[in-house]
């Protein structure tokens, strides 16, 4: 049984990579994670704020010490006052020696406006990082902002970050354009090579007792899954770059399901922050099971069987009308439910 997949050129023993979250935040976790069967990790996300918050820190250390001593000009706080971005490069290496040879360690670059924060992709290379996954979290608040001004902002920051590396990068994005199908293809010739759908935008509530709006964030649930699947199945065969699945994954008939859908590799961390890292053996071991029984050999030999360039029913016009009229003879009226 091969197992074994291609996700942005790299080479991974298995489709499942350990998404970005608390178990790969530590060398310890990752090693977990690794141990457990993955493919491959992503690392927590490092964010233009902090980013810019260390670059701003470091002017103003070196502008007031250029109005007192020399020796101040060199003057970086301790280890004890350490930024992130600095301990986000040791967790890239750390995490490489945890991860072992076989697991690639990809890191998260994470951001939402063109700009010098984007060179940090380089040093994130030069720490050893296999490939970097660019999460671009940007959800226009203005509703004056015309769509292609918001839709180029993902261009030029991939753009950005593809001139300052060398190695394969990744674009994680979310499903809410007026054409989520263009968006890929527009990604794909400006060089990216992969794309991860969807991202999970943080929504707020409201709770009417307190009048409170709440910004809680809440584990996926396999119902969420639908809405990737379907424009993976779309997607497969259309674009050049890679395709990722995340959001939904339960369990191993859920990256099964991924993997007909056409996705290269399937990305997880609510059923591992469920379950613990070791969880990631029983998916793997579930997914080998299935190929078994199927007759797949290869994980190439199942991937996009169920996908729209497999010549199957697209969800279009006529399968709106089937699935309503399904529902209608199950549950209600004709028109109760269109």
């Amino acid at each position: 049984m091969d197992l074994s997949t291609k996700y942005l050129g790299l080479d991974l023993r298995n489709p499942l990579i350990a998404s970005a979250g608390p178990l790969t935040s530590s060398a310890d976790g990752v090693r977990r994670l690794a141990e457990a069967g993955v493919g491959a990790v992503v690392l927590p996300s490092l964010f233009e704020e902090q980013l810019t918050q260390e670059a701003n820190r470091d002017s103003w250390l070196a502008a007031g010490g250029a109005d007192s001593f020399p020796e101040a000009l060199s003057y970086r706080p301790g280890a004890a006052y350490e930024a992130w971005p600095h301990r986000y490069l040791h967790l890239i290496s750390q995490a490489r020696a945890a991860a072992g040879p076989g697991v690639p360690v990809i890191a998260s670059l994470n951001g939402v406006s063109p700009g010098g924060w984007t060179n940090y992709a380089t040093a994130m290379e030069d720490a050893g990082a296999a490939a970097v996954e660019l999460n671009i979290y940007y959800l226009p608040g203005d509703p004056l902002i015309p769509a292609r001004d918001a839709e180029q902002r993902y261009t030029e920051i991939l753009l950005a970050v593809k001139a300052a590396v060398r190695i394969p990068v990744a674009v994680k994005i979310g499903p809410y354009f007026s054409s989520p199908g263009e968006m890929a293809a527009v990604l794909d010739r400006a060089g990216a090579d992969g794309l991860v759908l969807f991202n999970r935008f943080l929504q707020t509530d409201i709770d009417p007792e307190t009048f409170t709006v709440s910004r809680g964030f809440r584990l996926s649930s396999p119902g969420e899954a639908s809405l990737p699947r379907t424009w993976i199945r779309l997607l497969h065969g259309k674009v050049r770059c890679s395709l990722a699945a995340t959001t939904g994954v339960e369990n191993w008939a859920d990256v099964a399901a991924y993997l007909l859908a056409g996705a290269d590799a399937v990305m997880t961390t609510s059923a591992l922050l469920r379950h613990g890292p070791a969880y990631a053996a029983v998916l793997v071991g579930g997914l080998a099971s299935w190929m078994q029984r199927k007759g797949f050999v290869t994980v190439a030999g199942l991937r996009g069987l169920m996908s729209d360039e497999a010549n199957l029913t697209a969800p279009g016009r006529g399968g709106y009308l089937s699935a309503i009229e399904q529902a209608t003879h199950a549950f209600g009226a004709p028109g109760a439910l269109a």
